[in-house]
């Protein structure tokens, strides 16, 4: 019996176990400091000196780069060794999904990664960790090393639109697949959250594994409310093994 292909949209739940906060929960960053909202804004970013200093200030202080993929990402990994096949629609920039051994291929990023540098003149790409190596050196604000044009994280910030071949794999996926999971979304910032409604419509089973509710819970097969590390392992454990036998 064929396996059903799997798609999994995970948010930033997924990843605060490893000790990344996310956004817009209780304990969220921009509850807790609306103004650190503009130095993820292009508009002020590209305009304003003051806020991409204060941008590379915040990157230097920033975990993500040294954050470790939890159990919930290793249990996605071990989805897709099993021979299920996977693919994931992150919303997260962290890179945890491939750190825990999905092949990049399969992941998709639609807000980008916080891994690299992207100039914002000449398009060419570097890591993030050189860069922040030269903000340690003394360089407050990174010009890019090819053109000297602004260097920005090659992370989708506010005002900028979604990658749109990203975007269609992604929305392609969303049709085809027969499970769909989202785990650690809050299911509120489209066109992301619409993924769920795409793979509802085009007949996927919808399984939805969040703290709190979301707008798509009504038309979801499967509610998951227990907390991700634990919860998403269990369900996948459980997919693994359907049809087998």
């Amino acid at each position: 019996m064929t396996k059903p292909l799997v798609a999994i949209l995970s948010g930033a739940g997924i990843s605060t176990d490893s000790g990344i906060p996310d956004y817009r929960g209780p304990n969220g960053l921009w509850r807790k400091d609306p103004g650190a909202e503009k130095l993820v804004t292009y508009e002020y970013y590209m305009g304003d000196p003051e806020i991409r200093r204060r941008s590379w200030r915040m990157r230097r202080a920033n975990r993500t780069l040294l954050a470790e993929p939890n159990a919930a990402h290793r249990a996605v990994a071990e989805l897709e060794k099993s021979g299920v096949p996977v693919r994931v629609i992150t919303q997260n920039v962290d890179g945890l999904h491939q750190l825990a051994g999905m092949p990049a291929r399969k992941v998709l990023e639609l807000h980008g990664t916080a891994r690299q540098v992207v100039c914002t003149g000449c398009h060419a790409r570097g890591s993030m960790e050189d860069a922040l190596a030269r903000v340690e050196a003394g360089e407050e604000d990174p010009p890019c090393l090819e053109c000297g044009g602004v260097l920005k994280s090659a992370t989708v910030m506010f005002g900028e639109r979604l990658d749109p071949v990203v975007l269609g794999e992604a929305v392609a996926i969303s049709k085809a697949c027969q499970v769909f999971i989202a785990v650690g979304t809050s299911l509120q910032v489209q066109p992301a959250a619409g993924l769920a409604g795409v793979a509802a419509d085009h007949g996927a089973r919808l399984v939805i594994v969040n703290a709190e509710p979301t707008p798509y819970d009504e038309i979801a097969d499967e509610l998951v409310r227990e907390p991700i590390g634990t919860a998403l392992p269990e369900l996948l454990r459980r997919l693994s093994t359907e049809g087998d036998g």
